[in-house]
Formats: structure tokens, C-alpha cells, sequence
């Protein structure tokens, strides 16, 4: 057992498999049990939610029809009552009758007003239409429909008062109000809502129009209202209105029923909120609004803060535009105390909207409270099966002490068989028990003990051999500890080196062995233990006992061994002695020739310059000889041409010796091959005319650049085209072109003849120097050295040559050198 891995006591182990195989699976089958239980509690509670959610949009909505449809009778009469009345203005303006002047007071700033309350309705004509040009005999019979507004006024709940404006700035409301001190005195009637909705502008068609929500001039406070137009022909005189105070609507849609405790809103066509509950200001975030009824010297309109348009709140855009899309629906909207379900329908009358406002945890609460009432049963139903599961694990732990303590006699007494067998007692006594298998693993541990014994002895046996073999083979082992820092030698080494049987210390074995040799000997140390996989190898000297230096080879690799914490390093030594001092000798005799053959060129250069001189003498004096002799002088023409001949020879034997001795530098550079191939062929073809032969130019298909040395590669060319000639047949042909590898690495410049061709078995003596395959007793001249001198070349520039020959149907020498590729 590893040293990190943990023990247990039997008794412990016992449990744990008791745990394992049946506290465990039952423990996740109830917890199964209860996680379905728990999750069909939820998924019936969502469908319960989702189906008692959608029944509760339905109610609301069916709630909101019913309640808009309230509203709208309500508003159906009010727009009744003010068609009537201006139906009666109308008919009273109309009249001829003589009219008798108001008795109103006037103001020090030409206001003329009722200054006290008769019971009936009040009169104020604005200083912005002068004294003079104030109709009195339009107020004189608008006197004769103050019983209507009284009626009006008086019949419904909901009216706060009703009037007439004109289009001069005159106004008559009921019930009276102290005109002179609430109105501002320059007041201009027509620039209010409550006139110029009712105008031809706005409303070309003449009908009741209902107004926005707007601060009452007459102190009323927050308030609505239908006007009618009072038309006089064409001629618009004024309009009669009926107000009604936001408190008014208020109380009448509170009245109403909504589900679930909810409340009612009412929004314009504008999508502002017209009347709003108090609870539904802190949903719908609005500030209450500060002006109050009593409001004096109002000289303008005043609309609710943009606070009360749904579009100015983020959370109520969505609501805001699912309203603009559908005129009736139902949508969940996060409002200020929580999510709530919003429904809403129209009051086609007046283009408004109302709106019916519910909680949805007032909704769900019924659905809310089952659902803790099951989760309450099923933590009932866990805290029992954890009850029961305590005891239970109670009992089994008891089950297993008394099991640990019945099988603890008869497993300690095979231990202690195990550790007799271990210690050399091949047959310890046996441990007998009841358990039947018990008895099996002693029975067996003493066939154990009985196999171990003939292991022994064979495994003796076995090494004695092998110490043997190992001391016929090797000198012997070397051994190094890297947990000491020590070695140790076995075998022949001890007896022929006199080293010593125990293990030696590493600087006493140093100090018997040279520099070279000590850093040979760490360096495979060092190689061995980097690689515990590699087999590594070294040479070095030890001094035997006559203190001669023996050359030994070690072959070492890492050895494991259980009880060192780091594995030794373990070679063989082999004697190599006679072995080196051939090595030796062979390379003395390797110097020798390599210094003979340096001899030998530097003779061939130096005899090749000694000859160059007295043969461009004698190619000299026979020339000049050929001058002044006959034209027909066959033996000057004989010498000329044995001293070319000779010449040329002289010249490769130059160039040969040169490559032999020094590589030469190459300017390899790109090199078209186009241009290289036209140029070859231009300076070989004196010698195609001269012999009658044909050549045949083939081309790169498109453009092809090699790198290489553009003077040497042309030289190779001009040798192959050279030798293609001489040894052509008459009227045959030369072929020179370039042909691509698949990839496209490397071109393949080749010169081909119809010549007689070359057997196959000599082929490959042709680029050995001074070799021309029995061509040198014919009438061919030539040195044997220009192949040799093209391979040369071709190797230095990175390339290959070669040859493809058939006997009797010519040969192809090509060259191939790298393709040219920009960077």
C-alpha cells in the first residue's frame, strides 16, 4: 500500500460497505422521492398560477368593459344635458323680443360683474372687451335659461357647475361665485380649453367635446368638461359647458366594483392620467397635486405635470404602448408596490381610457397559501424519514461492531501467517475458524508459502548463473546511489582495478582517473538520471593494479529499487582497450592517405601550370609556322590541334585539381532559366553546324527562376551540349529544355541526344574523373574529367545530376537545381 493512502479499521470498513451498499441507495431513492414530490408540488402550483393568472386578466377585463361601459352612460348624459343647453342658448340668442339691462355692477377697471349671490348663476364680462362693446342684450337673454342650469346643476350629482363663455370674454356660471375677486380681471375667455376645443378649428363638426384635465379658474380645483357649441349662424357666440371635479369622478369609479380589491384609473387620449385614487399614487409614482380648489386670479390654463403621462415612466412604457396598439387588453405591469395586472377598455364617448389596477399577490394569495400549506407537509414528511434514518443508522452500526468483533480472531491469526511467510517460515501454522472462507485463504496462504520456498530456491539458482555469465561477459557492474552519492563495483572490476567490495566515495574513484575520463563518467550519470527510460553509454580509463590506463565501455540505465527512495544507476562495464588502439591506428593511416591525396593534387596543379607554359609556346610557333608555310601543312594543323587537345586537358586538369583542393565560393543567386537555356543555345550552335545536328529548344511554360551560380550552371550546360555533339550520329538531333517536380520545388534542366547510347552497368562510372568507358582509343577527343567536374558543381550549388541512357537510342543528362520562391 502506497504511504499516502489512508487505513481504516475493520470495523469501520464494514460500516462503510454497509453504507455503500445499502444506506446510500435508499437514502438517494428517498431523497428521489421527495425532490419528485417537492417539484410536482411546484409544476401543480405553476399550472394552478398560470391557469388562475389567466382567469383573473379574464375577470379584470370582463370587469373594466362593464365599468367603462357605466362611465360611459354617465358620460352619454352629460353630454345630453350640455347638448340641451345649447340648444336653449341657441334659441334664446335667436330671439327679437326687447331685452332689459343687467343690473350688474362695474368695476373701477371697466369689469362688469354680479357683485352679490341671488340664488342664481353669476355674471363676468373681462375689462379686455370695453365697456361699450359689452353685448348686455346677449346677457339679458341668457337670463332666461338660468332655470336650466339650475336643473341641471340639481339633477346630477356629478355636475360642479355650468356655464356659458362667449367668444368677447363673458362668462355665466351656476351656481354664483365671487366673480370680481376669483377671475382675473383682463381674463381672455378663448385662449382656455374649455372654449377653443369647441371651435370651428377643433371642432369643425360642431359636437360635445370633452376637455383634459385642467386647473378650474373659477376655484373649483382639478377638474373636466363637455362643451357645445353655441353657433349663431355660422357665427360661433360662445359655448356651453358642464364641469365636473376630478373628486366627483373619483367617487363615482370608486363606487364601482373591481375584483380582488382593485381600483379604477381613468386616462386621456393622451395617455394621462385623469383621475387617480390615492393608493394608486404611490403605484403609479405621481406627487399629489399641490394646488387646491380656491385658486384665484388663474390668467392662463394649467394641465397636469408631465408626472401624470404614463410615457415619463420607464416601468409604464410597455403598458403605454401595448394601450396604443390595442384600445382594449390586459397586461402584467411592475408598478410600485409589485407586479400588478392592469386591464383596460375604452370610453369611446369622450377618446378616453379606464384603467382597472389589481395585485397579483392579492390574486395568487389563495394559490400562495396551498402551496406552503403542501411544503409544510412534505418538510414534515423529511424531518420523519431523517428521524427514521438516525435510528436506522443506529441499528446498523451496532450490526456492524458485532460483525467486526466475530471476524477480527480469525483474520489477525492469517496476518499473522502472512508475516511468518514473509520472514522465511515457508509453513506457519494455520488459522482455523468457522467461516468457511476464511478457512479457504489459509489453506491457501500455505500453498503460498510452499510456491515461495521453490521460487527461492530456483530464483538461487537462477542467479548464481547469472553472476556467472555476467563474469564471462563484462569485467562486471558499476552501481551509483544517488541517495548516498556512493558506487559500488561487482565482478572482475574489484579483483582487476583493485577496487574495493563495499561502496567508495566518489571523489576516491575521481582520483584515480583522468580529467577527460571523470567528466566522461558524470556525464553519463547525469544523461542516465535526466532519462530514467534511456539506455546511455560512455568510455573512459580506469588504471589496473600494474597501473596500465584500460579503456572500459559502460552501458548504464535507472534500476528501481522499493527500498531506496531514488533509483540507482546501474551499467556494465566492457574492456575495449584493444579496441581503441585499433581505432587509433586506423585513424593514423586515415591522416596519411588524406595527406597523400593533398600531395597528390598539388603535384597535378603544379605539373598542369608547368605544362600550360611550353604549350602555348609550341600552339604559338606552330601557328606562326602555319603563316608563312603552304595553306595544305597537314603536320602544323596535326600539332595545333594535339596542343588544343592537350590544352584542354591541362585546363580541366586545373579546374579538377582547384575543386579538390579548395571548394570554390558560388554567387548563387535567382537565375531566370528562359534566358539561361537561349544563351547555351546560341554559343553551342557553331558546333551544330559544323557537325549537321538539329536542336531543340523547349522552354518553361511560364516563367521559372532557380537559384544558383549563373556562370557554373551555364558551364555544366555548355559541357552536356558539348559532349551531346561529339558523340551524337550524323543528322541526328539535340534536345534542351527544363521539366517541373508535382510539388514544383525544384526544376530539371536536361540536354538529350540520339546518340548510341550507354549500357546500363558503366552508367554510373561516368562521373568519376579520367573515365570515358573505352571511348579513348577512338577519334573522339575528350579528358574524362568534364562529368566529374558537372557533379562537382552541381553539388556545391545544392543540386543533383544524373543520366538516363538506352543503348542505341541515345542518352539524357539532366541537372536539377532548387526553384527560386520570394520571400
Amino acid at each position: 500500500m502506497s504511504r499516502g493512502t489512508p487505513t481504516l479499521k475493520f470495523r469501520s470498513w464494514i460500516w462503510q460497505a454497509f453504507v455503500r451498499t445499502s444506506l446510500v441507495p435508499l437514502i438517494v431513492v428517498e431523497l428521489v422521492l421527495l425532490a419528485a414530490y417537492f417539484l410536482t408540488n411546484q409544476a401543480i402550483l405553476e399550472a394552478q398560477s398560470t391557469d388562475l393568472h389567466r382567469s383573473a386578466a379574464r375577470e379584470l377585463q370582463s370587469s373594466v368593459m362593464q365599468n367603462s361601459d357605466i362611465v360611459q352612460a354617465e358620460l352619454a348624459q352629460l353630454r345630453t344635458m350640455g347638448t340641451l343647453l345649447s340648444l336653449s342658448i341657441e334659441n334664446e340668442l335667436q330671439e327679437v323680443l326687447p331685452y332689459h339691462p343687467a343690473q350688474l355692477a362695474v368695476s373701477a377697471d371697466g369689469v362688469r360683474y354680479s357683485g352679490t349671490d341671488q340664488g342664481g348663476p353669476a355674471s363676468f364680462y373681462s375689462n379686455i372687451t370695453p365697456l361699450a362693446r359689452q353685448d348686455m342684450d346677449m346677457v339679458d337673454r341668457l337670463s332666461h335659461v338660468d332655470f336650466m342650469m339650475k336643473g341641471l346643476k340639481d339633477s346630477n350629482p356629478l355636475i360642479t357647475s355650468v356655464y356659458f363663455n362667449s367668444g368677447d370674454s363673458y362668462n355665466r356660471i351656476y351656481p354664483w361665485i365671487d366673480s370680481l375677486a376669483q377671475y382675473p380681471h383682463d381674463m381672455n375667455i378663448p385662449s382656455f380649453n374649455f372654449y377653443y376645443l369647441a371651435d370651428a378649428q377643433h371642432n369643425p363638426q360642431r359636437q360635445p367635446v370633452w376637455t383634459d384635465v385642467y386647473l378650474d379658474p373659477a376655484g373649483k380645483g382639478w377638474m373636466m368638461s363637455v362643451v357645445v357649441p353655441v353657433y349663431q349662424g355660422d357665427l360661433l357666440r360662445g359655448v356651453a359647458g358642464i364641469d365636473i371635479t376630478i373628486d366627483a369622478i373619483l367617487q363615482k369609479i370608486a363606487s364601482l366594483h373591481v375584483p380582488w380589491g382593485g381600483y379604477l384609473i381613468l386616462v386621456s387620449k393622451a395617455h394621462t392620467i385623469m383621475a387617480l385614487p390615492e393608493k394608486g399614487e404611490t403605484d403609479f409614482d405621481v406627487p399629489k397635486l399641490a394646488t387646491s380648489a380656491g385658486y384665484k386670479g388663474l390668467s392662463q390654463e394649467h394641465f397636469k405635470p408631465i408626472d401624470f403621462q404614463l410615457a415619463n415612466h420607464p416601468k409604464l412604457r410597455p403598458l403605454e404602448q401595448a394601450m396604443q396598439d390595442h384600445s382594449g387588453g390586459v397586461e402584467s405591469t411592475e408598478l410600485g408596490s409589485g407586479a400588478h395586472l392592469v386591464a383596460w377598455s375604452p370610453v369611446k364617448l369622450a377618446g378616453w381610457r379606464l384603467l382597472g389596477v389589481v395585485d397579483e399577490k392579492v390574486v395568487m394569495r389563495e394559490t400562495q397559501r396551498l402551496a406552503n400549506h403542501f411544503r409544510y407537509i412534505g418538510y414534515l414528511m423529511a424531518s420523519g424519514l431523517v428521524a427514521f434514518y438516525a435510528f436506522f443508522f443506529g441499528y446498523l452500526w451496532l450490526q456492524a461492531r458485532r460483525l467486526s468483533l466475530e471476524l477480527h480472531a480469525p483474520i489477525f491469526a492469517l496476518s499473522n501467517m502472512m508475516r511468518e511467510i514473509g520472514q522465511g517460515n515457508w509453513a506457519p501454522p494455520s488459522a482455523p475458524s468457522r467461516i468457511e472462507e476464511l478457512n479457504a485463504i489459509s489453506l491457501h496462504a500455505l500453498g503460498m508459502g510452499k510456491q515461495l520456498a521453490h521460487a527461492e530456491a530456483s530464483r538461487s539458482a537462477v542467479q548464481q548463473r547469472l553472476e556467472m555469465v555476467m563474469g564471462n561477459v563484462t569485467e562486471g557492474l558499476l552501481e551509483y546511489y544517488p541517495n548516498t552519492h556512493t558506487f559500488s563495483f561487482k565482478g572482475a572490476l574489484c579483483e582487476r582495478f583493485g577496487l574495493p567490495a563495499d561502496k567508495m566515495a566518489p571523489d576516491e574513484l575521481y582520483a584515480r582517473m583522468g580529467a577527460g575520463d571523470r567528466i566522461a563518467l558524470e556525464r553519463l550519470i547525469i544523461t542516465v538520471r535526466s532519462n530514467e527510460d534511456h539506455v546511455a553509454e560512455a568510455e573512459f580509463r580506469l588504471p589496473d593494479r600494474q597501473g596500465d590506463m584500460i579503456w572500459l565501455l559502460c552501458r548504464a540505465s535507472m534500476l528501481s529499487n522499493p527500498t531506496e527512495r531514488r533509483p540507482s544507476v546501474v551499467g556494465t562495464c566492457i574492456d575495449i582497450d584493444a579496441l581503441k588502439h585499433v581505432e587509433q591506428d586506423l585513424r593514423a593511416k586515415t591522416v596519411e592517405a588524406q595527406a597523400a591525396s593533398r600531395a597528390k593534387s598539388r603535384f597535378i596543379s603544379s605539373m598542369s601550370h608547368e605544362l600550360k607554359t611550353p604549350l602555348n609556346a609550341i600552339l604559338g610557333f606552330a601557328q606562326l609556322g602555319q603563316i608563312k608555310t603552304r595553306p595544305d601543312s597537314t603536320h602544323l594543323d596535326e600539332i595545333i590541334i594535339a596542343g588544343h587537345l592537350l590544352c584542354q586537358l591541362v585546363d580541366d586538369l586545373l579546374e579538377w585539381s582547384s575543386l579538390q583542393a579548395e571548394a570554390p565560393r558560388l554567387d548563387l543567386k535567382p537565375v531566370d532559366v528562359e534566358i539561361l537555356l537561349t544563351e547555351c543555345a546560341a554559343m553551342i550552335e557553331p558546333q551544330l553546324l559544323v557537325q549537321g545536328l538539329a536542336l531543340v529548344l523547349q522552354k518553361p511554360s511560364k516563367a521559372c527562376t532557380v537559384r544558383a551560380d549563373s556562370r557554373r550552371t551555364k558551364q555544366v550546360l555548355l559541357n552536356l551540349l558539348s559532349n551531346a555533339v561529339k558523340y551524337n550520329r550524323a543528322g541526328g538531333s539535340i534536345t534542351l529544355g527544363i521539366e517541373l517536380d508535382s510539388e514544383q520545388s525544384v526544376a530539371r534542366l536536361f540536354v538529350e541526344d540520339t546518340g548510341e547510347g550507354i549500357d546500363a552497368d558503366v552508367q554510373q562510372q561516368l562521373f568519376q574523373p579520367f573515365q570515358r568507358l573505352g571511348k579513348e582509343n577512338s577519334t573522339i577527343q575528350g579528358t574524362g574529367i568534364g562529368l566529374a567536374l558537372c557533379k562537382e558543381l552541381a553539388d556545391l550549388m545544392g543540386g543533383k545530376m544524373g543520366v538516363r541512357s538506352q543503348k542505341a537510342a541515345g542518352s539524357r543528362f539532366w541537372l536539377e537545381l532548387p526553384i527560386y520562391r520570394r520571400a
